[in-house]
């Protein structure tokens, strides 16, 4: 079994569309948990005020995947950008915005994010990777 090579662009798990409406759906799932874990009302309005700095740092990761990997972010090696994207500009706007940016959230947040983008890259790459065998 051979590893891609280093540099070499990984093939795509999913469409870019796909990836792009999933980074958008764990990332709301993260806002809805945080605000369900500190008993903070579970509305629409609530989610989307939590979300929306995080939505927005996301959309530069995938812009900055297409800059520096001339590519959509739609697997792991993508999901890096999107993921600090995620963290940096959720972050910066949080705080520009008066919202909490307490080390502690930002700690949570980057744990949670990570794990929720990469996990559906991972889990789709174990799917691809088995249609094929």
């Amino acid at each position: 079994m051979s590893s891609p090579t280093v540099g070499r662009p990984v093939a795509p798990t999913v469409s870019t569309p796909v990836a792009a409406v999933l980074d958008a759906v764990v990332i709301v799932v993260f806002a809805a948990l945080g605000r369900m874990s500190h008993a903070e009302g579970m509305t629409a309005a609530g989610v989307v005020d939590t979300a929306w700095p995080f939505l927005v740092g996301a959309v530069l990761g995938w812009v900055v995947s297409y800059v520096l990997l001339s590519r959509a972010p739609t697997d792991s090696s993508g999901a890096v950008l999107v993921w600090v994207g995620t963290i940096a500009g959720g972050m910066l706007l949080r705080a520009m915005t008066g919202q909490g940016v307490a080390t502690s959230f930002i700690a949570v947040a980057s744990i949670v994010t990570g794990l929720l983008l990469f996990g559906w890259r991972a889990v789709a790459g174990a799917i691809a990777r088995r249609r094929r065998a």
